[in-house]
């Protein structure tokens, strides 16, 4: 097409519509197309006098086709380079800009084509050719009567927008309202129940001063009643020892048998008091391992030799196995000692039948000392209570012990840095397992 006089504006507008048509633009794209041509064109007409207006499809290497229309000015463009008088003109189609073709310079715009339209197989632009070939453009006054007809669908459009828009900043204005309220509702929660939780706090914090005051007040009374109480237990079991001395006045068989009562029933008292000392040093904080390399080697020899007398049943065997040569670990050996002696003590009471094995074991990075036995066994929901002060598990009596003994072992394994653990099923027997690093705590 060439674009020479004022009249040529229209046509060349009325002629990018159809051709965007035909290829496959949308509606809106059409109408943004033939515009942005008629704008570039009424700005060529007046700088250098006219161009010839060529319309192009063209594929893209990435698939897609393109609308292309190349402008080429009759004559040279004010400094070489084409500005649209609208900067509104550029944001009508996807590229618009200067080009240089040999000796000629073109205005160059383009809108990619859907991709829902028609494949443009050649056969299909012949087609689109003879079709454009055979229409015929209409008159100035048509064209301005459909420029108005799109401008009054555009105003259309902007209207329902603007209404739909007016609609929704009501609901979000409405929302934002809910949301406030919802916002200042939870706020006042949240600040209700810090101020619950800082009162529950401050309690807390008071109800701990006052525990860790019972419990030192406690291990404080244990310690002094437990000294009270050593000075004349002992005088109990001396004197018992010297009426019972041959070279005393003889007894008669019934004063010796209750003299036997007294001093078995006060070596008891002094084993619950030492018990009880034992349990306030510990909680207290009043023992301190002394940390040296031990061999267990001796120390299960120890234990084999001292408490061999207890196992008095002949139904019941107490096996020490003998450790390995290189079971050495970094503790301390008078509460290792004593920790292994109560439990040994323990399966010696409980268990009537069988035997109570003692045994070292590696585990990675240090030792497991088993004691296990043939007993009566424990439920499982007894396992942590065992190890509560003075608790015993139902059906034993106190001629079993004072519910102490336990409970001071798990504190001693603490102190060395180890774990006390135990596995139980009742009529299966116990395993009692001291686990300890051995490079110490």
């Amino acid at each position: 097409m060439v674009l020479r006089v004022e009249q040529d504006i229209f046509v060349v507008r009325q002629r990018g519509r159809e051709v965007a048509a035909a290829v496959g633009l949308e509606h809106q794209d059409q109408v943004r197309m033939a515009t942005a041509l008629s704008e570039v064109a009424r700005d060529l007409l007046r700088a250098v006098g006219g161009a010839d207006v060529i319309f192009y499809a063209e594929p893209r290497p990435d698939g897609r086709w393109h609308l292309r229309v190349d402008l080429v000015p009759v004559g040279p463009l004010p400094d070489g380079r084409y500005v649209p008088q609208s900067g509104a003109v550029a944001r009508l189609v996807d590229s618009l800009g200067v080009v240089g073709l040999g000796r000629d310079t073109v205005v160059r715009m383009s809108r990619r084509v859907p991709v829902t339209a028609q494949a443009l197989t050649p056969e299909r632009l012949a087609e689109l050719r003879t079709e454009l070939g055979r229409s015929v453009p209409g008159s100035a006054l048509d064209e301005l009567t459909a420029q108005n007809q799109q401008l009054i669908a555009a105003l259309d459009e902007v209207r329902s927008q603007r209404d739909e828009l007016a609609v929704l900043n009501t609901e979000l204005e409405e929302t934002n309202r809910g949301v406030m309220a919802l916002y200042n509702q939870l706020s006042e929660e949240l600040e209700e129940t810090n101020r619950g939780v800082v009162a529950l706090y401050a309690e807390l914090d008071e109800k701990s001063a006052q525990l860790r005051a019972a419990s030192e007040s406690k291990s404080r009374f244990l310690a002094n009643v437990s000294h009270e109480l050593r000075a004349p237990v002992t005088a109990i079991i001396g004197l018992g020892r010297l009426l019972a001395d041959s070279a005393s006045d003889p007894l008669t068989e019934e004063q010796a048998r209750q003299v036997g009562l007294i001093r078995s029933s006060a070596a008891d008292l002094l084993n619950l008091v030492n018990e009880l000392l034992d349990l306030a040093k510990a909680e207290s904080g009043r023992i301190e391992p002394t940390w040296a390399d031990v061999d267990l080697r001796p120390v299960f020899g120890q234990l084999r030799g001292t408490l061999r007398a207890l196992a008095t049943r002949p139904e019941v065997e107490l096996v020490v196995e003998e450790p390995p040569s290189s079971a050495v670990l970094r503790t301390d050996e008078v509460l290792l000692a004593q920790v292994l002696r109560n439990l040994l003590h323990n399966g010696l009471k409980f268990t009537e039948r069988g035997e109570v094995r003692l045994r070292a074991s590696r585990r990675d990075e240090g030792w497991e000392l088993t004691v296990t036995d043939t007993g009566p066994g424990i439920a499982p929901d007894l396992h942590d209570r065992i190890f509560e002060e003075f608790y015993q598990v139902p059906g034993t009596t106190r001629a079993y012990g004072t519910g102490l003994g336990l409970p001071y072992a798990r504190r001693l394994v603490t102190l060395l840095g180890g774990t006390l653990h135990l596995d139980s099923e009742p009529g299966r027997g116990s395993t009692f397992t001291v686990a300890l690093p051995a490079s110490g705590a």
